[in-house]
């Protein structure tokens, strides 16, 4: 599904130039969960947001779905990205104006699918995640754990082939982390193809593989043996 090879990323003010990503060689086939970890700093999320093609690289390959990505203009990266990428944000990112329905429908009207389609579609998703009931409210009147879940199915709503989650229980305290974690393997049993950044050993755990990052680069990578069972 993604293989990386040599993926370098420079950042560049008018007093220094700073490599955040130094040669990196990653790949990523499709059904696994994997979390990438390591210090602040250490180039994790600026690894994601390239993966997720909010950000370019200086040198190197990233293959997505067999299309190279390097050369490819804003609009190209935009349109791979809406068709095969979904995001789930630390910050929720939620829409305050909008309620429940209009921010998981928004994904939908961007890639101009029909009224009556997108309305069957938010409300399959709202019943798979258990907000049916939340519809009509709006982000403001959600706890934190139940925005999440308005954030993922956001994220779900265009059939994504790969899900990428930067500290998706960040803002949350351990019972509202637990759920989004336990949603999250629920999704990878059903086939979804999950990256996660994250600082936490106890949400790595749920994961099949740990990616280690320090200073740009990968340290290590191992399966992780000891993958909680939210099914008991």
């Amino acid at each position: 599904m993604i293989t990386i090879k040599d993926l370098t990323k420079v950042f560049v003010t008018e007093e220094i130039q700073t490599k955040a990503l130094n040669a990196i060689q990653l790949q990523i086939k499709s059904g696994e969960f994997i979390s990438i970890m390591g210090p602040s700093g250490c180039g994790k999320s600026t690894l994601l947001n390239i993966i997720g093609l909010l950000d370019d690289f200086n040198s190197g390959s990233y293959q997505l779905l067999d299309n190279e990505i390097a050369g490819l203009n804003e609009t190209e990266r935009s349109r791979i990205r809406k068709a095969n990428i979904g995001f789930i944000f630390q910050n929720f990112n939620l829409i305050d104006e909008l309620n429940v329905y209009d921010n998981i429908e928004l994904p939908l009207i961007y890639n101009k699918v029909p009224v009556s389609e997108r309305k069957v579609r938010v409300n399959e998703i709202a019943e798979k995640l258990n907000i049916v009931h939340r519809l009509q409210h709006h982000p403001q009147q959600l706890s934190g754990g139940q925005q999440q879940r308005v954030a993922v199915a956001r994220a779900l709503i265009n059939n994504p082939k790969i899900i990428l989650a930067d500290e998706p229980t960040g803002n949350l305290d351990s019972v509202n982390g637990n759920e989004v974690m336990e949603l999250l393997t629920s999704l990878h049993a059903q086939g979804a193809t999950i990256l996660m950044v994250t600082h936490s050993e106890h949400d790595a755990s749920f994961s099949q593989k740990i990616i280690l990052m320090k200073d740009g680069q990968i340290l290590s990578e191992r399966a992780n043996y000891k993958v909680v069972d939210v099914f008991g």
